[in-house]
């Protein structure tokens, strides 16, 4: 029977869980006032940022998806585990011991779960690391040594070897209490004829770990004739490891990649080990398939700076033709860094790796240094097919490679390797070859309209500013009468802000908030959670943090609800961090005089019907009712900020 974890455990290890931290693994963040990151958003594709972290109430909105929660919540996503697995996987790390009320032992309770099929991972990496040691693995140790790689280096990057036996790991793994099943779905076993069988035999391994550094798959490289499985063998797709989403070398690389705003893609394990000890501390490699969409999406999130991209991915070949290949992609799709994306490559066809033994480390840094533009790449590759001494040759180069410049979407990059193309062709008459660039430019622009309708258009926004972009209106099927608000309407400007403080500043907006009339929320999706509020005791019964949104969260009906709770908790105000409670006041000052103002169009409404001779003492009293809520607003004017001001 599964044990239960309690409730306090819960709450204790979220509180003591630093959110930007385990966030910062997947994204970089960058400050975007007071207590609020952002960076973008991993559960969707986009350019500019609207992925939004408050540290210090511990929950994340992307203002583009609409996805948010808290720490546990955002495990869950990115790694697609279940809540219980997301709080194991944080107690974990913090070193927090989970009291378990009932049930068996964690680990019969766990079988089979992503948890355990890490520890699966990282035992089979103890156990591969200890085999490179034996005897039988000399000829995986001289393969490192002869590429210039000593044992520090093997420990460093946790070199492994598989025995020849065709079960020993697996054996060695079951003694530890692992269960074939789980190492199966861990893909280091396999079912054989006779029983279980080992994965990997007789090989080289590394083992491949995600951002957050758990080990997730080995990569395995054929050191024996006689060994027909092919040069490179990878762990399967399975739970964890999926190849089109992970890159080999990442998790010694991300800190400087997003510090550095660079990646260095690569093609094979020891070429990410010689860049590192080179001092390119940036290399990375794919494992078992090519680099795509995916892989180039995570290292955009981690290399991304407010509000725009700035980083350059640089890709290193063997030769010109893999060069070429790949160089050419960069004309596809949408084209999102390829005006920031290099080639280089080594000379006389050789990787990296070949590179630091032949001519050392300052080498690997100079090709690195040189590395020149991917269109610049790719357009000269294509005018090396053609005798440019001769006029044949050149009309036939110029007719090539106007339409590949002419699908650059950048205009202004467009223009200016419309004036190269004329250079590198040897074609005086640059104005011409400008205009037919832009003439194929407009006639692809044009076929492109008239054909099938680009679903992925919408993924295409370029937006400029580092405002997020509105997440668009939604009903809730549970409670179909109440929609998301637009964050940007001026007209519940105060409603938002005071709501925003009572979630994110408790103690702040206090028993003003607590005391706002239920008249002072017309928006129905703001006055429900200003009624969860009140329901939940009170801005005076919260410490804050993120139990306090939970709560509130909990308290609502319906999804939309419970999503624009999170998302007013993650909500930045704008304003400096020491001006929040000034600016609090003047937030709760502004939605009471609006209130206030609607009690005097009230009054004066009445009094207007009212003769003072009919009944002068009645109207005599709503008069002088009158006086006071208009002293009473003038004062709260005199506190109150507007949707346009600021206090800061």
């Amino acid at each position: 029977m599964a044990g239960r974890i309690p409730d306090r455990d819960i709450t204790e290890i979220r509180e003591s869980t630093h959110i930007e931290d385990i966030v910062g693994d997947y994204v970089a963040l960058r400050k975007a006032g007071a207590d609020s990151l952002k960076g973008l958003c991993p559960f969707h594709d986009e350019k500019s940022p609207s992925f939004h972290v408050r540290p210090n109430h511990g929950h994340f909105h992307c203002f583009g998806c609409g996805e948010g929660g808290d720490v546990y919540s955002f495990l869950q996503k990115v790694e697609h585990v279940s809540f219980v697995e997301a709080v194991q996987q944080l107690a974990d790390r913090i070193g927090y011991q989970i009291s378990y009320e009932g049930g068996g032992t964690s680990v019969a309770r766990d079988r089979g779960t992503r948890s355990r099929l890490v520890a699966a991972n990282a035992a089979a990496q103890k156990y591969y690391a200890e085999q490179l040691k034996t005897p039988e693995a000399q000829k995986a140790r001289d393969y490192l040594t002869e590429r210039s790689f000593d044992g520090a280096v093997a420990l460093q990057f946790g070199c492994g070897y598989a025995p020849a036996g065709w079960d020993t790991m697996t054996k060695a793994l079951m003694s530890q209490g692992f269960e074939f099943a789980e190492l199966e779905a861990a893909g280091l076993s396999k079912q054989g004829q006779r029983g279980p069988i080992d994965r990997f035999h007789r090989r080289l391994l590394w083992p491949i770990r995600n951002l957050g550094g758990d080990i997730i798959g080995f990569g395995a490289r054929k050191l024996f004739e006689d060994d027909n499985l092919g040069k490179y063998m990878n762990t399967p797709e399975t739970m964890l490891y999926k190849k089109s989403q992970v890159l080999f070398g990442l998790d010694h690389a991300k800190k400087n990649i997003a510090k550095g705003h660079q990646a260095v893609v690569v093609e094979g394990y020891t070429d990410v080990m010689a860049m590192h000890l080179a001092g390119v501390t940036t290399a990375i490699a794919s494992c078992g398939t090519a680099f795509g969409e995916d892989h180039l999406a995570l290292l955009r999130r981690l290399m991304m700076d407010d509000s725009y991209f700035r980083g350059e991915v640089i890709y290193t070949f063997d030769g010109d033709d893999a060069g070429k290949a790949a160089a050419l992609k960069a004309f596809e799709g949408e084209q999102s860094i390829a005006g920031q994306t290099f080639v280089a490559v080594a000379p006389e066809g050789m990787d990296p790796c070949e590179l630091r033994q032949h001519q050392g480390d300052a080498a690997v840094r100079d090709l690195i240094a040189r590395r020149i533009p991917m269109f610049e790449f790719a357009v000269k590759a294509l005018l090396g097919n053609y005798d440019l001494d001769t006029a044949e040759g050149r009309v036939h180069a110029l007719r090539e490679a106007v339409p590949v410049v002419a699908r650059i979407r950048d205009v202004a990059l467009r223009d200016e390797y419309a004036r190269q193309l004329a250079g590198w062709v040897g074609w005086e008459e640059v104005p011409q070859v400008l205009r037919r660039v832009r003439e194929e430019a407009a006639k692809q622009a044009k076929a492109a309209r008239s054909g099938v309708k680009d679903t992925s258009k919408s993924r295409d926004r370029r937006v400029q500013t580092s405002t997020p972009p509105e997440p668009e209106p939604d009903t809730d099927s549970k409670n179909p009468t109440v929609s998301r608000p637009r964050p940007s309407d001026p007209r519940l400007w105060a409603q938002r802000e005071a709501l925003k403080s009572a979630l994110q500043y408790p103690a702040i907006a206090g028993t003003v908030f607590d005391s706002l009339p239920e008249e002072c929320f017309t928006e129905p999706a703001y006055e429900l959670i200003r009624t969860a509020i009140e329901a939940a005791g009170g801005t005076g019964a919260s410490h804050g943090g993120a139990q306090w949104v939970e709560t509130i969260g909990k308290s609502v009906d319906g999804t939309v609800l419970e999503s624009l709770v999170t998302e007013l908790a993650v909500e930045s105000m704008s304003v400096s961090e020491n001006m929040i409670p000034k600016y609090i006041g003047s937030v709760l000052a502004r939605l009471q005089e609006v209130w206030v103002g609607s009690q005097i169009a009230d009054l004066k409404s009445k009094l207007r019907r009212m003769s003072p001779g009919d009944d002068p003492d009645a109207y005599n009293a709503l008069f002088g009712d009158l006086v006071a809520l208009e002293a009473y607003r003038r004062s709260l004017l005199e506190l109150a900020v507007g949707p346009d001001e600021n206090t800061a």
